[in-house]
């Protein structure tokens, strides 16, 4: 199996033709160059956590899976940090912290990279508030969009800014950057109380309930992602759908422009690296902002 040099790491690699996304014939190879071009910006937001890997290592279109224990046959620069774990107690998850790091995980078809609100050497404390907005058909984009300009408006009435990315896949998420002492639950209950705030205000679009048959043609403000042992998809991170959709930063101009019809939203690696070659990092003020929740 060939062997490539990626910043003085010596890294094995494989079946680096075979086609994971069939239906725009996107190879592994094109996988492992994404998170190699990414990674300069990529790396700043998902570099300092354990982060849960979704392998799909017969392509898109058969089944994939969750690994949250770090392979045993990782490279020894590879290294591991504690998390939440699982049914059987504490576990080691990757820490993705160079560009060799993530052509690793790339190597293994780890397509998607899931990553918790906390930094990995403090589980405990997250730096981060989610807003994970999932549309129900008939809604799509444009009506998570609705939603996210309101939940700015409430954000900006208690002093705080939230920065926009897409899931990658059908929905937005909003973060909201703390970047100092908090506790998950205080993350959780402040977004479930915006959430239910949204709800009151618009039941006939917004909804806080996960079942799936109260959401058709509503948004779920999914509080939850807040959690202790929950992840959402990274920023950056590609997707397993039909074409190699990634979650992208998006500016609140976009936002706006996709809740009035005139955008949609969706980009794929080729267009998130002219993005950023273009725009820059526009998630970067989630990893240096510092704010404060309001007391309840």
């Amino acid at each position: 199996m060939p062997e490539v040099e990626i910043d003085g790491h010596t890294l094995t690699v494989s079946n680096l033709d075979k086609v994971l996304y069939p239906e725009v014939g996107f190879t592994k190879a094109q996988v492992i160059e994404y998170y190699v071009r990414i990674a300069p910006v990529a790396l700043g937001h998902l570099g300092d956590r354990g982060l849960t890997l979704r392998r799909f290592p017969d392509g898109v279109e058969r089944p994939g899976f969750f690994e949250k224990r770090c392979p045993s046959h990782r490279p020894s620069w590879v290294r591991t940090a504690p998390g939440p774990g699982d049914r059987g107690g504490p576990i080691g998850y990757c820490v993705l912290d160079s560009v060799a790091a993530l052509a690793w995980a790339a190597n293994l078809a780890a397509l998607e990279l899931h990553a918790p609100m906390a930094r990995a050497g403090d589980p405990d404390t997250p730096t981060l508030v989610v807003f994970d907005l999932d549309p129900g058909e008939p809604a799509a984009m444009q009506a998570c969009c609705d939603v996210a300009l309101e939940i700015r408006d409430v954000l900006e009435a208690v002093d705080l800014v939230a920065w926009p990315k897409t899931s990658g896949s059908k929905g937005l998420q909003l973060y909201v950057p703390l970047n100092s002492p908090h506790t998950h639950d205080q993350a959780k209950d402040f977004a479930l109380a915006v959430a239910r705030l949204l709800e009151r205000r618009r039941p006939a679009l917004v909804t806080t309930d996960m079942a799936k048959n109260l959401r058709p043609g509503k948004v779920l403000v999914d509080w939850s992602q807040n959690s202790r042992h929950k992840t959402t998809i990274g920023v950056y991170s590609l997707r397993a759908r039909p074409r190699p959709t990634v979650s992208t930063p998006v500016s609140w101009d976009e936002v706006t422009e996709a809740a009035d019809g005139r955008a949609e939203l969706v980009f794929t690696a080729a267009d998130v690296l002219e993005r950023v070659a273009a725009l820059g990092d526009l998630f970067a003020g989630t990893a240096t902002v510092v704010q404060q929740l309001p007391r309840p």
